[in-house]
């Protein structure tokens, strides 16, 4: 199984370049902690908005962690998120999960993509 995900800034009907993510998993051993979030893999967005995360990954909860501040940032605009996490779970292994994030300064909005 393998995921990856598309960020479009609504506010410049642009896709979202250079944003940072990282992909999490949560180990079994420490999920009914809470704590125990263990990095797959991390990156930036494309020139179009795009990262795929190259590593396989097993059934479990995932989170993504999104830099949208940096990004934001960048662009002169002041945000109203500083860090977008999106948490998901994989039931199967299916061959892969899409996870787009629509993003402006002050919302954001995600869906399981195809």
């Amino acid at each position: 199984m393998t995921v990856s995900t598309h960020v479009l800034d609504a506010s410049a009907g642009l896709p979202a370049a250079g944003v940072p993510v990282s992909l999490w998993f949560l180990s079994a051993a420490s999920s009914a902690s809470c704590a125990g979030w263990e990095a797959v893999g991390s990156g930036e967005t494309d020139g179009d908005g795009r990262h795929r995360f190259g590593a396989a990954t097993p059934p479990g909860s995932y989170r993504l962690v999104f830099g949208t501040g940096g990004y934001f940032a960048g662009r002169g605009v002041a945000a109203f998120y500083p860090e977008v996490t999106i948490t998901f779970t994989v039931v199967a292994e299916v061959g892969h999960y899409h996870v787009p994030l629509l993003l402006s300064p002050f919302a954001y909005s995600t869906y399981r993509g195809s």
